[in-house]
């Protein structure tokens, strides 16, 4: 039976497809892995593991007529990326909380700390903006410089500034997202 067909009746649920392409590709994904993770044994085998997971999870998305080795790795550096983007939030609170730990025995309100940390995580995806729309929306978020203003200072339609704004602020939600997931899971369990 060729791949195409194996592909085919996993994306119908096939069990023995599924562990068919487990047996062709784990190999060749935890290489790839590997090398992403400059050779972290662990991290590999359990996105391996997570990867498959995935597959079996969204096997009606399955394309029999596209590289599954592509869709794999694909998968498997989307899984990677979220888990190193939650550890930046953690890295940043933890960093956060080390150097201000005497403002955290002053008796500062939680709510002061979350407002700062959040401005902190803020800060840095705007400096992660492209140059000109980081120009626009320090324009218009930090010194509240209305569209028409910002358009005629840069000499651009206003359009392009709405534009900008709004791809902007798609961005930082989107980064967003996980920063206050993060931060419910730690009000949940600190």
């Amino acid at each position: 039976m060729s791949e195409k067909e194996k592909l085919y009746l996993l994306s119908r649920g096939s069990n023995e497809a599924f562990e068919h392409m487990y047996y062709l590709y784990s190999g060749k994904l935890y290489n790839f892995i590997l090398k992403l993770t400059q050779g972290n044994t662990h991290v590999a085998e359990e996105l391996v593991q997570r990867t498959f997971i995935k597959i079996w999870e969204q096997q009606t998305k399955i394309d029999p007529e596209r590289s599954f080795l592509s869709y794999l790795c694909t998968i498997a550096k989307n899984l990677l990326l979220n888990d190193y983007e939650h550890e930046a939030v953690r890295y940043i609170y933890t960093e956060y909380v080390k150097n201000n730990a005497d403002m955290l025995y002053d008796n500062v309100t939680e709510k002061e700390i979350d407002r700062k940390l959040l401005e902190d995580f803020i800060d840095k995806l705007t400096e992660e903006l492209p140059p000109k729309r980081k120009e626009i929306f320090i324009l218009s978020r930090k010194y509240g410089y209305s569209n028409k203003t910002i358009a005629r200072q840069l000499q651009i339609s206003e359009s392009t500034i709405e534009t900008q704004l709004a791809k902007s602020l798609a961005y930082m939600r989107e980064k967003l997202k996980y920063y206050i997931i993060y931060i419910l899971f730690l009000w949940m369990f600190f």
